[in-house]
């Protein structure tokens, strides 16, 4: 299969979408951000290239003001609170977890605390205060003491579940991380995108990255999508600022 036949039926379901007057809604996260790399001069060249909004999960404890000075640089990047230092907390034959029920409620709130502070303390307007757990992963129980702690959203991987806070998820994840540790196969990923365009739930889709992670295809990928993207007026990549916004209407309290 070619290129050209992998992504025509995600143009001709944007292009029937524009014929309606539908849009369709886009947002990016990337995850795992510490220290400007050349894998994260390529993502912020790429999605600038595109005006693509990109919203920067970092990991608070293992990042200083050399990220600060690089995205200083990159007036499309927020920068989210990646947990604290994506170090797992789960016994060996559970999954991996950071903000799971293995320490004392209080420690793991502790941490969140600092690391929304030393990430707002860093980056100031640029950041969001919102959590993006390590692994997607976070203990229910946590989630209603979210608010009081400073968050006002929350961003983990799948359908949103109703929540005291803004949930902003990411639903398709450009990296095979069971099997090939790269991209994805490119036809898997745009049925993926036109699945979720189709849902009847009516979210954006929230495209995953990784950036230290990519290979070639993943680059490839990317810059494909946008391409398709920019071509039509149908498509709206969103800032997170803005979804979190409209999600915050939505927020149940007391509900976790």
């Amino acid at each position: 299969m070619t290129s050209d036949q992998i992504w025509q039926p995600l143009v001709e379901e944007l292009a029937c979408r524009q014929r309606a007057g539908r849009k369709v809604e886009f947002w990016l996260r990337d995850d795992d951000a510490v220290d400007p790399t050349p894998a994260l001069d390529r993502l912020l060249a790429l999605t600038a290239e595109f005006a693509v909004p990109v919203t920067l999960a970092v990991i608070p404890a293992l990042t200083d003001e050399k990220l600060v000075v690089r995205l200083d640089e990159a007036p499309h990047a927020t920068v989210a609170t990646h947990g604290w230092a994506h170090r797992n907390h789960a016994p060996e034959d559970q999954k991996k977890q950071e903000l799971g029920a293995h320490r004392p409620r209080e420690a793991v709130l502790d941490d969140l605390a600092r690391g929304l502070s030393h990430v707002t303390g860093l980056h100031g307007a640029r950041a969001v205060p919102m959590l993006v757990p390590p692994w997607n992963r976070i203990d229910a129980g946590l989630v209603s003491d979210l608010g009081s702690i400073g968050f006002a959203a929350l961003s983990v991987y799948g359908p949103p579940k109703p929540a005291s806070l803004a949930v902003v998820n990411s639903n398709v994840d450009i990296m095979d991380w069971h099997g090939t540790h790269g991209c994805r196969d490119h036809d898997l990923l745009v049925q993926a995108i036109i699945a979720q365009l189709r849902h009847d739930g009516g979210e954006p889709v929230g495209l995953l990255t990784h950036h230290l992670v990519h290979d070639e295809s993943a680059w490839l990928f990317l810059e494909r999508l946008f391409t398709v993207t920019a071509r039509t007026e149908a498509c709206a990549w969103l800032p997170i600022r803005t979804l979190i916004g409209r999600s915050a209407g939505r927020a149940i309290p007391g509900k976790v």
